[in-house]
């Protein structure tokens, strides 16, 4: 078992309905809450994540904004190399990259990419995405693609996933982990498998390890709302009534978990909101801080 400190507490927001973000965003600001994390998916009822941090980028002034996770193979590289840049600069270095594959074939479809290629296109993105961050020439025949973001080289790159690969590109072109839906004796196995990643590729340092679990904490109208949009979010796997079982709703298995994401050795555990009651900001902070 690895020890560490009492990790850094974040927020996943809810994605039912946009137009409360700010007010999450500015609740959270003022309280001791370490980040924002915000889902992307195409084929869904979820606004854009992008473009949804940088409007709280100016409805925020200290606490980082994060996608959890940003499918990338469904972007247009070059241009993702611009929003992120430019997100890291709007933020003066908030901005944290959580980016995956994502495991939807209509995501892919839609965007009219290859799902079976999507883990190599991930790949070919992050070799891109990192020469134009360090303001290095796109291609052959192409400059640099600006701005150059605040943080050198490039924001915070998170990888999240499952699959061996997904844990070798923390290795090979990432910061850290970010592992969700699992509990802790679970996610265990992941990190370790992480940090001998991180090692093989003689990384210095550790990697960032960051836990997300789902929480809903309020009265019975917030909780049941959760589960509904828990349900919707994750029937596509057939194991939806099994996701929804996770959610934690009471302090106390809140903070238990926490206490368990700690002993394992995460810097950061991300508690992501399914029902978009702003009041749980508050009723959170009270409840782990």
């Amino acid at each position: 078992m690895h020890s560490t400190p009492r990790p850094h507490i974040g927020l996943g927001l809810p994605v039912d309905d946009p137009a409360l973000l700010p007010t999450w965003a500015r609740r959270a600001d003022a309280l001791p809450f370490s980040t924002l994390g915000l889902l992307d998916r195409l084929v869904h009822d979820n606004p854009e994540p992008l473009i949804t941090l940088a409007a709280l980028a100016g409805a925020t002034h200290r606490i980082r904004l994060q996608t959890e996770v940003l499918i990338a193979p469904v972007h247009n590289t070059a241009l993702l190399a611009k929003q992120t840049a430019t997100l890291d600069r709007l933020t003066g270095g908030r901005f944290t990259l959580g980016i995956g594959v994502g495991g939807r074939a209509d995501d892919c479809l839609a965007a009219g990419i290859d799902p079976r290629r999507r883990g190599r296109r991930l790949d070919e993105q992050m070799t891109l995405l990192r020469r134009a961050w360090n303001g290095e020439p796109y291609g052959a025949d192409v400059g640099p693609i600006g701005p150059r973001p605040a943080t050198p080289g490039g924001p915070r790159v998170l990888f999240g996933g499952f699959a061996p690969a997904a844990l070798e590109r923390v290795g090979r072109f990432g910061d850290g982990f970010l592992g969700a839906a699992l509990p802790a004796a679970h996610m265990s196995g992941l990190f370790r498998q992480v940090e001998a990643v991180w090692q093989k590729y003689d990384r210095p340092g550790r990697p960032h390890l960051v836990a997300q679990a789902s929480v809903a904490l309020g009265p019975d109208a917030t909780v049941e709302r959760a589960r509904r949009n828990l349900r919707a979010y994750y029937a596509f796997t057939g194991r939806a009534e099994y996701m929804t079982k996770g959610l934690l709703t009471g302090a106390r298995e809140i903070r238990a978990a926490v206490d368990a994401f700690r002993n394992i050795g995460a810097d950061e555990v991300v508690l992501y909101c399914w029902s978009s009651d702003p009041d749980q900001v508050d009723r959170l902070a009270d409840t782990l801080f």
